[in-house]
């Protein structure tokens, strides 16, 4: 446990870092009044997330490594911290759904079904639900967390 200090640091962090990515979402009425916007610029959470594998990697790299870490043990350690967001994404989109933000879904099934973008009540809330919702954040934790430790751990490796 104690060589994975590291990981469940940064994986609580990134965890930390998603809720207040939320609710700045919502400050700035991205799940309300700019819901039209949302889909767009939620992507933008792509950069902090991806900044925190690399400070993370890079302080394995140093800290427990001695600066000397291979791809795989990059690749590895980013792992983990895939692993530990996506077992708590259920706990994450609990908190963001019911605490944060429990207007968002109402908001965003009205808005699918008067653009058109879900033809019916019915399947604009069988979409936007807590349910699918907690799916979609473990699907897309362990995905997005596998290609971005891919990545970084190419970056972040030692070149010989």
């Amino acid at each position: 446990m104690k060589n994975r200090k590291i990981e469940i640091k940064w994986a609580l962090m990134f965890v930390v870092m998603s809720l207040l990515w939320m609710l700045l979402e919502k400050l700035f009425g991205l799940h309300s009044t700019h819901i039209d916007k949302h889909m767009y610029l939620t992507n933008l959470f792509a950069i902090p997330a991806i900044l925190v594998y690399v400070l993370a990697l890079k302080e394995k790299k140093k800290s427990y490594f001695n600066d000397k870490m291979t791809y795989l043990q990059g690749f590895v350690s980013g792992l983990i911290i895939t692993l530990i967001v996506a077992l708590l994404s259920p706990l994450t989109q609990w908190i963001t759904s019911t605490i944060i933000t429990p207007e968002y879904f109402p908001n965003v099934i009205a808005y699918s079904v008067e653009t058109g973008y879900h033809s019916s009540l019915e399947e604009a809330q069988a979409y936007f639900s807590l349910e699918n919702y907690i799916i979609q954040s473990v699907v897309g934790a362990i995905v997005m967390g596998v290609v971005t430790s891919a990545i970084v751990a190419f970056f972040v490796r030692t070149k010989r």
